[in-house]
């Protein structure tokens, strides 16, 4: 049963009964404040407050009076993460033989650029997300007879489109009779993809689409010159590597003089990026789309956005927690991107920690912490500037502010800072 505090006017010598003077109580409630803030400040210590990018306001001094103020309240908390460039895939090579040439790791490329060499032929970097499966050319499996009109011999203009399509599909303009074997068009979204990036190199004449025609074969002869290749005007399926943009080169599996294998070669994307190994039963925060505060070794702050989230849980080494106890905690990777690459500087690898938002609560009513006084009956409260307590009910505690509400709890309400 709570107790009862009664002010009595009795005069001097007169037993004020079983209850606590007013002095007494109010000595008591200071005590108990002086208790909960230091509860809180060792919370705070604790990073289960979190704060601003900038420190929080110096806290208000003991006896001072505050204002009830509306704001808005953020939870923060870091977790630690590793700068790089992400985890090193190998390249799909499909060339067979011995490499001849490795480029160096570290060292970018993009379309065009020759990735290595096998039996010194060049294995080109060329952009999309179609793997090359099969030979890209004409190939000799139709006739005369029942390929006419099929339109691969086509009238194209200067920009490579058909004008009229001729009934003929060989490249001789004399027909030598049915059943005479003539090129036959290959067709599909690889040769689609194929001409595209010829196109974007500078190799034009043809249409691009999904026919590979006779003036694409001439276009490809003139790309194999530049390469110091026989001009066959035919792209085998080891001669090019697809990926979805420029990459960087990392750590080479095989020798000079080895043979090609899994692992020839790999590779990551050329933007820096920031892994995290995130507490798997934590982890509601890594959403897609998230926005997040990265701070450098340097101290230098930048803005990151979660790009994905692992999906299978990885078990800490050893099964043992940080402290030992058996208790180790699963982690998923969530990968952070960073889209102003310029603000990250020359670093390109080290440790860092990333801050993201883990509680908000807008337009709330506020106080300092230091304002929260426990009551003798229980829960918190503040104290007035008549010396009078009104309770309040906390909720989030943040940036040396907590969130208070109560019937009595308005804002502006005046409040005393306990001694």
């Amino acid at each position: 049963m709570a107790e009862t505090v009664t002010h009595t006017d009795d005069g001097p010598g007169t037993e004020s009964g079983p209850p606590r003077d007013r002095r007494g109580r109010r000595t008591a409630l200071i005590v108990c404040a002086v208790v909960v803030v230091a509860a809180v400040a060792v919370v705070g210590a604790l990073g289960l407050g979190g704060g601003e990018e900038k420190g929080p306001d110096a806290p208000p001094r003991a006896g001072s009076v505050v204002p009830v103020t509306r704001a808005t309240l953020t939870e923060r908390t870091q977790v630690d993460g590793q700068l790089g460039y992400g985890t090193e895939i190998p390249l799909p090579v499909k060339a067979t033989g011995t490499v001849t040439w490795l480029p160096e790791p570290g060292s970018t490329a993009g379309r065009g650029d020759t990735l290595l060499r096998v039996d010194d032929r060049p294995v080109v970097l060329l952009y999309g997300t179609l793997p090359m499966y099969r030979d890209l050319g004409l190939t000799a499996t139709g006739s005369e007879g029942d390929t006419a009109g099929s339109g691969e011999q086509r009238a194209d203009g200067a920009d490579g489109k058909a004008a009229d399509p001729g009934p003929s599909v060989s490249p001789s303009p004399t027909p030598t009779g049915a059943g005479t074997a003539v090129p036959a068009e290959l067709k599909g979204m690889d040769v689609l993809q194929f001409e595209t990036n010829l196109a974007a190199l500078g190799y034009t004449g043809f249409t691009v689409d999904e026919r590979f025609t006779v003036k694409t074969a001439q276009a490809v002869k003139r790309w194999q010159r530049s390469l110091g290749l026989a001009e066959t005007g035919t792209v085998g399926v080891g001669d090019v590597i697809y990926s979805a943009g420029r990459v960087r080169i990392g750590q080479p599996g095989v020798r000079l003089g080895d043979t090609v294998g899994e692992n020839t070669l790999t590779y990551t994307g050329t933007a820096r990026k920031v892994v995290v190994d995130a507490s798997a039963a934590d982890a509601s925060w890594a959403v897609r789309g998230t926005a997040v505060r990265i701070t450098l070794p340097d101290g230098t702050s930048v803005a990151g956005q979660v790009a994905s989230v692992g999906r299978r849980a990885t078990a800490p080494e050893g099964g043992t927690g940080e402290d030992g106890s058996g208790q180790g905690t699963a982690t998923v990777p969530v990968t952070v991107t960073i889209k102003d690459q310029k603000s990250v500087g020359r670093l390109e690898s080290g440790p860092v920690t990333v801050e993201y938002v883990g509680r908000e609560v807008k337009d709330v009513l506020t106080v300092p912490v230091a304002a929260l006084v426990a009551l003798a009956e229980g829960g918190h409260g503040l104290e007035r500037t008549d010396g009078t307590f009104v309770a309040v009910k906390t909720g989030l505690f943040a940036d040396g502010k907590v969130e208070v509400s109560g019937p009595a709890v308005r804002e502006g309400l005046k409040v005393r800072i306990p001694q």
